[in-house]
């Protein structure tokens, strides 16, 4: 059903972010889907280091690419 999104910041916590996209959606496509909802959100800094992200599936399958924070 959609993608979670785990990006650490420099205040040391992690933000998780719920993406909706299709199973087959990039990587690449999620982190930055999340990364600038972040940053538009004026949270502190998140690290903008693909690497660092944690990203997993949840459900089965949508279409369209929304994010939420949490």
């Amino acid at each position: 059903m959609f993608w979670m999104v785990a990006l650490l910041a420099l205040d040391g916590r992690q933000y998780v972010y719920r993406v909706y996209a299709p199973r087959a959606a990039l990587p690449a496509d999620l982190f930055w889907a999340a990364f600038h909802c972040h940053d538009e959100s004026g949270g502190p800094r998140v690290s903008d280091l693909f690497d660092s992200a944690q990203i997993w599936w949840i459900g089965d399958e949508t279409a369209e690419l929304t994010v939420h924070q949490y």
